[in-house]
């Protein structure tokens, strides 16, 4: 029995074009060889993407228009620095008029102008359903077309529920921010004690490391609020407070507060102190290890993203079936109904979503600076506190009862 064998041969290209040419020789009983050759030619050239991509892509980018920059209007309002309220801001904040000043800037004001995108949205999609509703009741379009409208009562049993998340929601966010306030104010009261202790018990030869230790605990606030703040500029905010040398060392460490907490301890060793004294110094830094904690877990840890994600989808799955459980009710009136509804709930929404990161609506920089100006105020009146100290009792030793002794 004789069996066929099939060679293959394949010739390299020596074009640009690609070319390879099969030969299939196939042996005959009278051992003559029939050939047949195929040639594929692939042009080198690559192919042109279809124009559906960049019409897509064009399209995509200019429904992102609106969006995007909403979004960048709401990351430059969080970047704003705060202030801190005084009296008269007080007296701003509780007057009767605020209502009118409140609604003329409302157009001012970030949360609202990050709602554009979305409340456009949803009006739009209530306004098609109602043009499509209208046409069909006035027989425009085949009469095969439904008219869109629902029963209200799933909108009565779910409107309690939408309600309860969207408190519960704020609620969470707001005690995140009550955590972060609570946190930057033992911060705050800590760097303060921490300075009084040092002018207290350093004693005069020191006053090199004294004031170069006073520096350092002026500075750990500073860096930690650059630590968990978007956009600080640590270099500029810690130039007047760090000398060039250790300024360098900071900005060259992975984790900068702990690096001044560093200079700190090592300052504090260098001291000449009694035991108690040092440790009684050294204490105070647990509040800031204490502080840096609180501030990276609110940071690093956000409410969990199920409940975030639920609040949302039930939002838009809401609005979207708005206009049709509306219709019959108030036909027309679902467009301005979607609209307000929109607004209000999403605006709670958005404002939970805000104060969850509760460091950027804080009053960080005047804290800070607040700290420096009274370390700096109490180090400029040691001196003159203690010649008035000084003063009162040498003015008390000096008194003499009239029978000759020191009055007691």
């Amino acid at each position: 029995m004789t069996h066929s064998r099939t060679l293959f041969t394949i010739q390299s290209p020596t074009n640009a074009s690609f070319s390879s040419h099969f030969t299939l020789k196939k042996p005959s009983k009278l051992l003559s060889y029939k050939k047949l050759t195929f040639r594929v030619l692939c042009s080198s050239q690559p192919s042109k993407p279809p124009q559906d991509s960049n019409l897509i892509t064009t399209l995509v980018s200019i429904l992102r228009v609106i969006p995007d920059w909403s979004d960048k209007i709401q990351e430059v309002g969080m970047r704003k620095k705060r202030s801190l309220y005084n009296h008269e801001t007080w007296v701003q904040h509780r007057s009767s008029l605020r209502h009118v000043r409140h609604l003329f800037s409302s157009f001012n004001s970030r949360v609202i102008l990050s709602l554009i995108p979305p409340v456009i949205a949803f009006t739009s999609f209530a306004l098609v359903i109602a043009s499509y509703n209208s046409a069909v009741s006035m027989h425009w379009l085949p009469e095969f077309f439904p008219v869109l409208r629902a029963s209200p009562q799933p909108y009565q049993l779910t409107a309690p529920a939408l309600a309860l998340l969207l408190v519960f929601r704020t609620e969470a966010s707001y005690s995140r921010f009550e955590a972060g306030k609570k946190a930057w104010t033992k911060v705050i009261a800590g760097t303060n004690d921490f300075a009084r202790q040092v002018i207290a018990c350093v004693d005069k030869r020191d006053v090199v490391l004294k004031e170069a230790l006073l520096q350092y605990i002026m500075a750990f606030p500073v860096s930690l609020k650059c630590h968990i703040t978007y956009g600080s500029d640590i270099a500029s905010d810690l130039k007047n407070l760090l000398e060039a040398d250790d300024l360098a060392v900071v900005l060259s460490s992975n984790h900068r507060p702990r690096c001044v907490i560093g200079f700190i301890s090592q300052s504090l060793q260098s001291l000449n102190l009694e035991g108690t004294k040092l440790s009684q110094l050294d204490s105070n830094i647990a509040c800031f290890h204490e502080g840096i904690g609180v501030c990276e877990q609110l940071m690093g840890i956000p409410i969990p993203l199920s409940y975030t994600r639920l609040t949302s989808r039930f939002l838009v799955l809401w609005h979207l079936t708005l206009p049709i459980i509306l219709w019959d009710d108030c036909h027309w009136i679902v467009v301005p109904a979607t609209f307000i509804s929109a607004a209000s709930l999403f605006c709670i929404e958005e404002v939970g979503v805000l104060i969850e990161e509760p460091f950027p609506m804080l009053a960080l920089d005047e804290l800070c600076q607040r700290v420096r100006d009274n370390i700096q105020e109490a180090m400029a009146n040691e001196k003159q506190i203690q010649e008035r100290l000084n003063t009162k009792r040498k003015r008390r030793f000096s008194e003499h009862s009239p029978n000759g002794w020191p009055t007691l």
